[in-house]
């Protein structure tokens, strides 16, 4: 494992708590170390207090951050003594913890500690850092686990049996650092946990935590159990499409909510899902307990999701009896098989991303303590009680808001600019995960986030149309939302010289590829599994036509009739179409500063009063329209179908 730390960079952070947030980073970089979140790390220093006496204080990794981008606002300071004083109890509830540590920090707007933190004043080094590094974690999830780490490291780390994080944990790691540390220790080494090194230093605790993973991976080359061999068998190249779709109704069913499924690209994982003893290489349970919070217990094998949920249930009534915990629910997060591969399923595409790259790294450890002599996860009970563990009860109890497209897929037609992107935003904001395609090439990085995709398409283009909604499928299981925007509007050109080269264009783009969506989207939006809603950019020119504009008011007007049309045809499939009519939004691409000053100049008005040239004189934006859009979307309209609905500031003619 390569040693990150630079003195040259080192000697720019001048406090302790600066060095430990430049080592916190080197550690976070590598995920082989810790990933999402994982890990902590602490540094003990003493600071005066309001009174100016002086106060040992424990600065800890607060929660909520993740090391690879923690900064100094991310250690939470919590009086030192106190924790210490913590650790001679016999017994401490995980919610009188959290209430402990949080009312004995310093600064009151700092994240809540680290429920480690204990087990970290307990250790008498200024330093200490914390991973689940992959190459511990795989040599103690074997069955000689123990008995190989005191191979590695002799009498330079002292062992802790497997037990659960929190006070337990800490106090036992007290209690055995105090009676078996020696001149010598330099590690503490926790079953099917982690690591902890520490030091005098930022440097020294960094550098030992490198050295002593490296002895471990190195431990594993001599057995012959690091390089893992690939099979070059391919993933079929068959259309997996429908069998996404069907998928994700049912999880979503069995969840209680909708969500993402992203079928993986990654080699690893599909070679992994193609392999014949699945059964009994992971069906064991997670590499390290921390993981079961975001993959439960085990992946699913197969597409039987009422089975999964069956096995669910058993579990939880074997280790919850007499209890009075609440069933989470029974949706798998993980699912392998040799048609689809590998899919990562979330709420949000994010936590799908988390997913995928616990797994990967988890599939490494899995094979190499395969080839070290077996894998050998944690008994289900230990497993049990860190995802059934107090304070993630606590969360569930009390619930929380849930943004209002949360797991839901959209697809934005012209979503690089004006009201496209204005659409783009407003339903990323409200949690769905959007697709935005667009001509222009821009679109594919538009924005840089897990819950986006951007794919460029020619709409005029029947192949790339039906590609874009594959894609989407792919990337994010599913598709709830057609917001269909994309459009052309030509140059003025009357009835009896518009060119038929033009008016072919512009159905082909305002009508034809509206309709080839519809059709190619139908069987995913029929699988909603809060109904498919489809929502159509109109004009006011439907309405209201105007001289000069054919081609663009009656390709408007024709896809207004398909939405009427829609609206008969699927609402007994539960998907319904509605049809917004814009006019004069002025903070789109076609209205630049000249052709305003110009239509303003035409009518004797200035440009503001141009803009609210309207009955209500007020100015309308993309972002209007794209909030009325995601409404139309949403439970206010889930009763309507078939609606018209102008946005214009009310244009008499209209009304």
């Amino acid at each position: 494992m390569q040693d990150l730390w630079d003195d040259t960079q080192a000697r720019k952070y001048k406090t302790d708590l600066e060095l430990r947030v430049y080592s916190s980073k080197l550690l976070g970089q590598n995920p082989s170390l810790v990933l999402h979140g994982g890990g902590n790390t602490s540094v003990k220093v003493t600071e005066k207090n309001i009174l100016g006496i002086d106060e040992d204080i424990l600065y800890v990794k607060g929660s909520g951050w993740d090391l690879i981008s923690i900064e100094a606002p991310g250690f939470a300071p919590v009086r030192l003594k106190h924790l210490c004083d913590l650790a001679e109890l016999k017994q401490l509830s995980d919610p009188q913890m959290v209430n402990e540590l949080k009312t004995n920090m310093t600064n009151a707007q700092a994240p809540t500690p680290s429920v480690e933190a204990i087990l970290h004043a307990t250790l008498p080094f200024k330093y200490v850092d914390h991973s689940h590094a992959d190459a511990v974690v795989t040599i103690t999830n074997t069955k000689k686990g123990k008995q190989r780490i005191k191979e590695i490291y002799g009498d330079k780390a002292i062992i802790i049996d497997y037990i659960m994080p929190g006070f337990d944990l800490a106090r036992l790691c007290a209690k055995q650092f105090s009676e078996q540390a020696t001149d010598k220790t330099e590690a503490m080494i926790l079953l099917n946990h982690g690591i902890f090194t520490f030091g005098a230093t930022a440097k020294e605790s960094y550098q030992r935590h490198i050295q002593y993973v490296s002895m471990a991976e190195d431990y594993l080359k001599q057995q012959n159990a690091w390089d893992i061999e690939q099979d070059d068998k391919q993933h079929p190249a068959t259309d997996t499409t429908d069998s996404i779709l069907s998928l994700r109704k049912a999880l979503s069913a069995t969840a209680g909510f909708p969500v993402i499924l992203k079928t993986s690209s990654n080699k690893k994982c599909i070679t992994f899902s193609q392999r014949n003893d699945l059964k009994k290489i992971a069906q064991q349970g997670p590499a390290t307990p921390d993981h079961v919070i975001r993959t439960k217990q085990l992946p699913m094998l197969g597409t039987d999701v009422e089975q999964y949920a069956a096995n669910y249930k058993s579990y939880f009534d074997k280790n919850s009896a007499g209890s009075n915990k609440l069933m989470l629910d029974a949706a798998p997060r993980m699912l392998l098989d040799s048609e689809l591969g590998f899919i990562a399923i979330g709420k949000t595409a994010k936590d799908a991303d988390i997913v995928e790259d616990i797994y990967e790294h988890t599939i490494d450890i899995i094979l190499r303590a395969e080839a070290l002599g077996g894998y050998q996860a944690l008994a289900d009970n230990d497993i049990f009680d860190m995802e059934y563990w107090d304070l993630e009860q606590a969360k569930l109890k009390k619930g929380g808001n849930v943004v209002e497209f949360q797991g839901e897929v959209a697809l934005v037609t012209g979503g690089a600019s004006g009201i496209g992107k204005a659409c783009v935003e407003s339903l990323l904001a409200k949690g769905a995960a959007v697709v935005a395609v667009d001509i222009n090439p821009t679109v594919t990085n538009m924005l840089s986030q897990a819950n986006y995709l951007g794919i460029t398409c020619d709409v005029s283009n029947e192949a790339e149309i039906i590609q874009s909604i594959q894609q989407t499928i792919q990337c994010f299981g599913g598709l709830d939302m057609l917001i269909l925007n994309a459009g052309l509007f030509p140059l003025s050109s009357k009835i009896a010289e518009i060119p038929t080269e033009l008016w072919r264009k512009v159905m082909q783009v305002n009508l034809d590829a509206n309709l080839i969506y519809m059709r190619e989207a139908h069987a995913a939006l029929k699988l909603a599994p809060n109904g498919g809603r489809v929502v159509m950019l109109g004009s006011k020119n439907v309405l209201a036509p105007g001289p000069g504009a054919v081609a663009y008011s009656a390709s408007k007007a024709a896809l207004t009739q398909m939405a009427r049309i829609a609206a008969l045809e699927w609402g007994a499939d539960n998907i319904r179409i509605n049809t917004l009519h814009p006019d004069a939004i002025f903070d789109t691409a076609i209205w630049t500063d000249e052709v305003l000053n110009a239509r303003a100049k035409h009518y004797d008005m200035s440009v503001d009063e141009y803009k609210r040239k309207n009955i209500l004189k007020t100015e309308l934006k993309s972002s209007d329209v794209a909030e009325l859009a995601a409404a139309m979307c949403g439970k206010l309209f889930a009763k309507t179908t078939g609606a018209q609905l102008p946005i214009d500031g009310g244009n008499d003619r209209v009304i």
